[in-house]
């Protein structure tokens, strides 16, 4: 177990989920603890089964542990209502995910602009910052097209900018580069670590490339879902 900080950004302890499978119950994370400081980039490295997509759901708050807890940002997620639980994701945690789930019919710029008026802020949509945000990933002058009208790193870079788009504390990425050639997946990982260091998020990747998570601050690995080292 790792120790805990009192400045923890994202903390688990004791962390285990099992789900049911007919008779047979699964446990697919097995008392995982760890602890994230504000601003760090955590990378998770392990093989396909080994429970890393698993706790990135449970980190996200995107499903309940089985025992232990989770607390993000200082609110434990035990202790929330689901619709408290949607809110705070909306407000603290931002995802990124190996499919891009653009809207097809939107332009890069509604795909972002679509996020920001979902995420039910208030305030109008900064455009100095969201002019910033598309130098950061590359993205200015591919704002009018469509999805389609993209390359595959190009529509990455949109989601990124889409999940950053509402200033969040927290940065889960699961497979950003799963969809990726090489060359994108290299241009993806620069602008998730520029992001992370420009704008002050606290990144957590999941990957199964150990290229990829080279680049993180810190490296955990699981398997069979336990973090082992």
């Amino acid at each position: 177990m790792q120790t805990q900080a009192s400045s923890s950004i994202i903390l688990a302890e004791n962390v285990t989920k099992v789900y049911a499978a007919g008779r047979l119950q699964v446990t697919a994370v097995r008392a995982v603890s760890l602890a994230v400081e504000p601003g760090e980039f955590v990378a998770i490295v392990g093989p396909s089964g080994s429970g890393k997509s698993t706790l990135f759901y449970l980190l996200g708050g995107l499903t309940r542990a089985t025992e232990g807890r989770v607390v993000i940002d200082g609110v434990d997620f035990a202790s929330l209502s689901d619709a408290q639980r949607t809110r705070l994701r909306k407000h603290r945690i931002a995802f990124v995910f190996q499919k891009f789930n653009l809207l097809p019919t939107l332009s890069a710029m509604g795909n972002i602009e679509i996020a920001y008026t979902v995420s039910g802020r208030k305030e109008p949509l900064d455009r100095a910052y969201l002019d910033h945000l598309s130098d950061l990933l590359s993205i200015r002058g591919r704002l009018k097209h469509r999805p389609s009208e993209l390359s595959g790193g190009e529509q990455q870079r949109v989601a990124i900018a889409r999940a950053l788009i509402t200033r969040p504390a927290i940065v889960l990425a699961d497979e950003p580069t799963g969809n990726l050639d090489t060359k994108n997946s290299d241009a993806v990982l620069q602008m998730l670590l520029r992001s992370n260091r420009e704008l002050g998020q606290t990144t957590l990747m999941i990957t199964h490339n150990p290229e990829a998570a080279s680049i993180a601050g810190r490296i955990l690995h699981m398997r069979d879902g336990e973090i082992v080292g």
